[in-house]
C-alpha cells in the first residue's frame, strides 16, 4: 500500500476584499455588518502525494500555487476541506518569512530554528553547519534588514533544511540565488529526497521541474487541472499559457478531461511516467551496408500542438545531407532537421526554432532565431516556408524527441504562431565502441600512461591512447 505524505481533501480558500481599511475593521468588530467581495484563491483541490517523492507545482501567477503551499505549511487555514501531513514540515516561502528584520542573522537562526521545532541545544549543535552552508561571512552578525535578497534566501534555506524535514516546501525562493548557491541547494534537496523526504516546490522553470521532479501538478484559477508526469504537465502548461484568448477555455477543458481519465483518484504517480511510444523495428530494413534508416512505425504518441495563430507546422522530419528521410541516426554524423510552415495571416518579425529533448522531457539543446536581426520582416498569407536545421548528432545512443516552433507579430502581439511538442522522434545508434557516458557525446578521447620506472616517467612521459 502506498504511504501518503500529504493528503489534500477538497481544500478551498476564500479571501474577502473590502472597499477600504475601515470596512475591514468594522467586520472584525461587528461581524456581518459589512458586505465584502469574495475571492476564491482555491476551489476544491484534492490530491494525495506519496512519501519520498519530489513534486513540482506549475501555473500562471495567481493560479493558487502559493496559497496551496501556505495551507500545507500551516501558515493559512483553509476555508473548507483539510490537509493531513505526515512528519515535520519545513517551508521556504516568501523571502524573510519567519525572520525578524531587526535581529541579526545569528539571532534569527536560533529564533527561526525554534519555530521549526528544534530546541536551543539542537540549534547550537547545528549552527556551524548552518553558517557554513549560508556562506554570508560576517553578515551573519548584522541585522537581516541589511541583507540582499540573495543573502536572505541563503540563510533561510540553510535553516529550513537543517531541521532534516520529512516534508520540504519551497516557493520559488531559490530563483534569487546565484548559480553556485542553486547547485548547493539542489544537492541538499537531493539529499533530503535520498533519505526518504518529500519535496514540494513551485517553479516557472520547465527544466527544473522535468529534471528534479517525479510528478507535477498544474494549477489554474485556483483549480487543480492535472496531476501527471513532469513532461506531460509542462507540455500542457505551456500549451495553455500560449493559447489564443478565444481557444484557452477549450484547452483548459481538454486538460481537465485528461486529468479525470488519467488520475481519477488524484494520487500522483509513484514514479516518472514511462514513455508510451512503442517503437517497432522492421528487421527487413536493417540490410548490410545501410547505416541510417527510416522506421515508419516510429511515430511519437505524445505530440502536442498549440492552437494556430496564423501558421501551421507540417511534415517535421530528419534527413541525411542528400535528402533521405531517416529516424535511426548514427552518432557523430551530420543530419538536417526540417519542417514546413504555412501562413494564413500576414505576420511580421517571424522567427523559427527547434529543440531536442530526452524521453523525460529534459531540454538537451536546440536553436532559434533569437534576435530581430535573424527574423523575417514580413510574411504574407498563403506563404509556405521550409526550415532546415543542419546539426551534428553528438548524442549517445538512445531515444530523443524534437520540438518545432514559429513565432512572430500578429495583430500587434509577439507570440507563438504555432508550436509542436514532440513533433518527431529519433533513435541514435553507436558508430563505434565508445567509453562516453550520459547524454551528450563530447568526443572525449581518453589516454592512459603505465610505467614502472617513476624516475623515467617524470623525465620522459609516454602516453598511449586507448
Amino acid at each position: 500500500m502506498t504511504e501518503i505524505a500529504i493528503a489534500i481533501n477538497n481544500v478551498s480558500k476564500c479571501f474577502k476584499r473590502y472597499a477600504n481599511p475601515a470596512d475591514r475593521l468594522k467586520e472584525l468588530l461587528l461581524p456581518g455588518t459589512v458586505k465584502a467581495k469574495e475571492f476564491w484563491a482555491l476551489r476544491d483541490v484534492s490530491v494525495k502525494i506519496p512519501k519520498g517523492k519530489t513534486i513540482g507545482i506549475v501555473g500562471r501567477n495567481g493560479s493558487g500555487k502559493s496559497t496551496l503551499l501556505q495551507i500545507i505549511a500551516g501558515i493559512l487555514t483553509p476555508t473548507r476541506g483539510e490537509v493531513q501531513a505526515q512528519g515535520r514540515i519545513a517551508a521556504l516561502l516568501e523571502l524573510g518569512s519567519g525572520f525578524n528584520p531587526e535581529f541579526t542573522g545569528r539571532q534569527n537562526v536560533f529564533f527561526n530554528g525554534q519555530l521549526l521545532g528544534l530546541s536551543y541545544q539542537e540549534i547550537e549543535a547545528r549552527y556551524d553547519a548552518i553558517a557554513a552552508f549560508a556562506d554570508i561571512g560576517d553578515f551573519i552578525d548584522q541585522p537581516v534588514k541589511t541583507y540582499s535578497s540573495g543573502m536572505f534566501v541563503r540563510l533561510a534555506f540553510a535553516v529550513a533544511t537543517s531541521v532534516e524535514p520529512d516534508i520540504l516546501v519551497v516557493d520559488e525562493a531559490l530563483s534569487v540565488g546565484d548559480e553556485a548557491f542553486q547547485r548547493k541547494c539542489f544537492a541538499r534537496i537531493q539529499a533530503i529526497k535520498d533519505r526518504g523526504g518529500t519535496i514540494l516546490f513551485v517553479s516557472h522553470s520547465p527544466t527544473s521541474v522535468v529534471s528534479l521532479c517525479d510528478s507535477a501538478i498544474l494549477m489554474d484559477r485556483g483549480e487543480l487541472l492535472l496531476v501527471d508526469s513532469p513532461k506531460l504537465v509542462i507540455a500542457k502548461y505551456q500549451e495553455l499559457i500560449y493559447a489564443p484568448a478565444d481557444k484557452a477555455q477549450a484547452i483548459r477543458e481538454e486538460i481537465c478531461t485528461l486529468h479525470k481519465s488519467s488520475q481519477p483518484d488524484n494520487v500522483l504517480p509513484l514514479t516518472r511516467t514511462k514513455d508510451q511510444n512503442k517503437v517497432v523495428l522492421n528487421s527487413s530494413l536493417k540490410l548490410p551496408g545501410i547505416r541510417e534508416f527510416y522506421d515508419p512505425e516510429m511515430i511519437p504518441s505524445t505530440t502536442i500542438s498549440y492552437k494556430s495563430r496564423g501558421a501551421k507546422i507540417i511534415d517535421p522530419r530528419i534527413t541525411t545531407l542528400d535528402g533521405t528521410v531517416v529516424n535511426h541516426l548514427i552518432n557523430r554524423q551530420e543530419y538536417i532537421y526540417t519542417y514546413s510552415v504555412t501562413f494564413s495571416k500576414a505576420t511580421d518579425k517571424v522567427r523559427f526554432g527547434m529543440l531536442i529533448k530526452n524521453p523525460s522531457g529534459l531540454e538537451i539543446g536546440g536553436a532559434s532565431f533569437a534576435t530581430q536581426s535573424q527574423s523575417i520582416d514580413q510574411i504574407e498569407p498563403e506563404t509556405l516556408v521550409v526550415m532546415q536545421f543542419r546539426f551534428k548528432c553528438l548524442l549517445h545512443p538512445g531515444l530523443y524527441f524534437l520540438n518545432a516552433g514559429v513565432s512572430g507579430i500578429v495583430d500587434g502581439d509577439f507570440t507563438y504562431l504555432a508550436r509542436s511538442i514532440d513533433a518527431a522522434m529519433f533513435r541514435v545508434k553507436p558508430e563505434t565502441e565508445s567509453c562516453g557516458t550520459g547524454t551528450v557525446d563530447f568526443l572525449i578521447e581518453p589516454s592512459i600512461r603505465i610505467t614502472y620506472d617513476l624516475v623515467k616517467a617524470e623525465s620522459e612521459p609516454e602516453m598511449k591512447a586507448i
